[in-house]
């Protein structure tokens, strides 16, 4: 079970995919995750040109390159999200529109069926992105948060993602929620109440990343094993907290990279992730999907950090083992 080592092309999108494609064989990856944004995978041209999702998988195919996954986190962000003016710089023009933030929402919508739509086209059976969310801001309660505003938070995800479940599952997609903060779901807790609050339909699932679980004091591994059938794509992304008596677990409004925050991510090996024990949790699943690189680190340079990380990886995954270690023992 040697799983495909892929890299997610989200960070890269100011490189032109045919470019990508060329380095991502050269570092060592075996196939891509497509982002919905730059020239990597185009989902207007996908459903309305007949000849666009051949041509990428052409491409794909003279780099010896495979794809599993596409990923629309951007504009499934503006799903739930309540919009303003952050959401023009990551959405297109098209679904940005006049900004009006109702319409917006509405225009996301059917971008995201649209992506599911352009996914069966391209041939893969999952789409990784956000869901946003209404009620990230009221983290903390503070003023107190009444619980039926929490409840209303969940119920519009619901109301609101339906409907597009609902295309996913005509097109025989899925679709994968990367857990993370700013999300509808970024633990196990509110993991949990997105699934009830979509009464556990199969087409909603999750992107497994343990880099957006370790900062928050979560372990990754027990993500695994309390959604293990829910995990239907994974990302391989590194993190480290960096607490020094003097920054917080918040960030203190630093941006990525600022070496005051208490957090950061890392590249694949560098941080605090035990990769070791999520290779062997994702054994005990059965999962067989992508180990998908998502490179991020600041302080490192980004194409002599993917070449690593592509080693790492398929240094790092593994087999399980096919028979116990003391069968020789057993009685006959």
């Amino acid at each position: 079970m040697a799983r495909l080592v892929t890299l997610f092309t989200g960070q890269w999108a100011d490189v032109p995919v045919e470019d990508m494609a060329r380095k991502a064989s050269d570092f060592g990856y075996q196939g891509l995750e497509l982002a919905c944004w730059g020239d990597h995978f185009e989902v207007d041209k996908a459903l309305a040109d007949d000849g666009y999702c051949a041509a990428k998988r052409d491409l794909l195919d003279r780099h010896d390159l495979q794809c599993e996954a596409i990923s629309a986190h951007l504009v499934g962000q503006a799903v739930c999200d309540k919009i303003d003016e952050r959401h023009k710089a990551i959405l297109p023009d098209y679904v940005w529109g006049d900004g009006d933030p109702d319409g917006v929402n509405q225009r996301a919508i059917e971008e995201l069926k649209n992506t599911a739509r352009a996914a069966k086209k391209f041939g893969v059976d999952v789409v990784n992105g956000f869901t946003g969310s209404s009620i990230w801001p009221l983290l903390y309660s503070f003023p107190p948060v009444p619980e039926s505003m929490i409840n209303d938070g969940y119920e519009l995800f619901a109301e609101r993602f339906n409907p597009i479940l609902d295309v996913f599952a005509e097109c025989g997609v899925k679709f994968a929620l990367e857990v993370h903060p700013t999300e509808i779901a970024f633990d196990i807790y509110s993991a949990k109440r997105a699934l009830e609050a979509l009464d556990h339909r199969e087409e909603f699932g999750f992107n497994f990343d343990p880099s957006h679980l370790i900062w928050q004091g979560v372990d990754p591994v027990e993500f695994i094993r309390e959604f293990s059938d829910r995990i239907y794509h994974v990302h391989i992304k590194d993190a480290i907290v960096t607490l020094n008596g003097r920054s917080g677990i918040l960030a203190s409004h630093l941006n990525f990279g600022d070496p005051r925050r208490g957090w950061d991510f890392r590249s694949p090996g560098r941080g605090g992730v035990n990769f070791e024990e999520i290779v062997r949790a994702l054994n005990v699943i059965k999962y067989e999907g992508p180990l998908s690189v998502e490179w991020e680190d600041s302080g490192m340079e980004r194409e002599t950090g993917a070449r690593e990380a592509a080693e790492f990886v398929h240094k790092l995954d593994f087999e399980p083992s096919n028979v116990a270690f003391d069968a020789a023992f057993a009685e006959e």
